[in-house]
């Protein structure tokens, strides 16, 4: 017996959602973003737009070409931002000009004024400054850029959470937090069902909250007790300008003492010495991964100036740090880990 053709019942999909890609945008954003709604749009892997839809827009029609080289070819103009329920930026490469034309520009400013919320995802927060349109709102960034957004703006940026809701502006720190984002919109706007389906299908677990932790370049020890957890956390998002002990204590609702205890108890080292270390472990993976010079690298891990860091460095590593570059920057990626802190010494 023949089946009968499947007939959608839905007329107008539930979440719509609108895309503007930064020149050299990020593709693994996009596309993250991109398959979650897909395989919540539909029945199985047939990829209709029936639950949930998406445009990709822009001012010329022209292939937008992403970091990785590879070139997407737009759906649309810019249509009524009233029409969606989200307007997507998708942000990439940083310093290789600007990001957006002036009509994309304006065009962000219409959706704000139209009060369609607007997402930022990887460095579409950073568009979403520089257009004004983040005044006085929370903004989430990837860790790898708190120091970028810093330098162009100041304040200090969210660098700990996937995404950050702040009503009708929502910053997401990119990479696969954006299928967690995602996710949730859909949830929201779908069914916690078709989530599911779209996290099953891309063979991950759940979705994660929008304040989990990001992974950062695993300088933090891993530590049982969750008071250690939390402070090592705060030390993570402070390298360039260290807290003080008594200061990350006190958010903690801890004294000085019990934080030690705790630390020696759980990674055998006082707080001051972990710091210490992670902050020598992060100038490391910088010279192996970044093209920053020696004495900026000695400026984000939070030391006074290059000699103070090298001397430093080489404590702990037993060689100067222009040694690893040198060496052509072999892999660094976990160190903190294998070492122990104490071996370093915890005065500056």
């Amino acid at each position: 017996m023949p089946q009968r053709p499947y007939v959608p019942t839905e007329t107008v999909p539930r979440l719509r959602v609108g895309f503007l890609l930064a020149r050299r945008f990020t593709l693994t954003a996009f596309a993250n973003f991109v398959d979650t709604l897909r395989l919540a749009a539909d029945e199985g892997d047939r990829s209709r737009q029936i639950h949930c839809s998406w445009t990709v827009m822009s001012a010329t029609g022209r292939p937008v070409i992403a970091s990785c080289g590879v070139s997407l070819a737009p759906d649309a103009g810019f249509l009524d931002p009233r029409g969606f329920h989200y307007i997507v930026v998708v942000g990439g490469l940083l310093h290789g000009g600007d990001q957006i034309d002036a009509a994309t520009a304006n065009y962000l400013r219409r959706v704000a004024e139209a009060g369609t919320p607007l997402i930022g995802v990887c460095t579409g927060s950073f568009i979403l400054t520089r257009l004004g349109l983040l005044k006085g709102r929370k903004v989430c960034v990837s860790w790898y850029h708190r120091n970028d957004y810093i330098e162009e703006f100041g304040g200090a940026p969210i660098a700990d959470r996937l995404y950050v809701i702040d009503f009708d502006r929502i910053t997401c720190s990119g990479g696969a937090g954006v299928v967690d984002l995602a996710a949730a919109l859909v949830e929201k706007h779908v069914g916690a069902q078709a989530a599911t389906k779209s996290l099953n299908v891309l063979l991950l677990d759940g979705k994660r909250a929008a304040d989990a932790v990001q992974p950062t370049p695993h300088v933090a020890p891993p530590a049982s007790d969750a008071r250690v957890r939390r402070a090592v956390l705060a030390m993570e998002q402070a390298m360039a300008e260290p807290a003080s002990i008594a200061a990350i204590a006190d958010q903690l609702g801890l004294s000085e003492r019990q934080l030690d205890r705790l630390f020696r108890a759980d990674l055998n080292a006082s707080p001051a010495e972990v710091y210490r270390g992670m902050r020598l472990d992060y100038g490391r993976w910088l010279i192996a991964n970044s093209r920053r010079s020696i004495s900026e690298i000695a400026t984000l891990a939070g030391f006074a100036d290059g000699a103070h860091f090298a001397r430093a460095y080489r404590t702990r590593f037993g060689a100067a740090p222009a040694s690893l570059r040198r060496a052509g920057g072999a892999a660094v990626d976990g160190p903190a880990e294998r070492r122990l802190y104490g071996t370093a010494g915890a005065t500056e």
